[in-house]
C-alpha cells in the first residue's frame, strides 16, 4: 500500500503520544476543509492523509482501550460521512476546528 504520509513509519507515529497524533490528524482534518472549495483535489489529498493517521491512531497499541476504539472508530465514521456523504450527523467546519483544537492545546501542555 502506498502511503499518503511517504516519510511516517507505524514506529514513527507510535511514538507519538494520543494527543499529538490527534494533533496531527486535526491538522489534515484542517486542510482537508481549508482547501473544500479551492482545491478540491488538494482537499481529497489531505483527508486521505487524514484517514490514513486515523487508521494508524486506531493500529497503535497503546490506544486499544475500549473507550479509546470506540471513539475513534465513531470518529472515522462522522469524518467519512461528513466529507464523503450526507452529513446525517450534522457535523459542520467549525465543530471539527472545535473537535481539534482541544488536541492541540492539550499536547502543547502535555510535552
Amino acid at each position: 500500500m502506498t502511503r499518503c504520509n511517504e516519510n511516517l513509519t507505524e514506529e514513527r507515529w507510535f511514538r507519538l503520544s494520543f494527543f499529538e497524533q490527534m494533533a496531527n490528524l486535526g491538522s489534515e482534518v484542517e486542510r482537508t476543509i481549508k482547501w473544500k472549495e479551492e482545491d478540491p483535489e488538494r482537499s481529497r489529498a489531505a483527508f486521505e492523509s487524514a484517514l490514513e493517521l486515523l487508521d494508524l491512531t486506531i493500529d497503535d497499541k497503546k490506544n486499544k482501550v475500549r473507550s479509546k476504539i470506540k471513539e475513534l472508530c465513531r470518529l472515522r465514521e462522522v469524518l467519512v460521512d461528513y466529507f464523503c456523504f450526507d452529513n446525517i450527523y450534522g457535523s459542520s467546519d467549525e465543530k471539527w476546528n472545535s473537535y481539534f483544537y482541544a488536541f492541540n492545546y492539550a499536547a502543547r501542555i502535555n510535552n
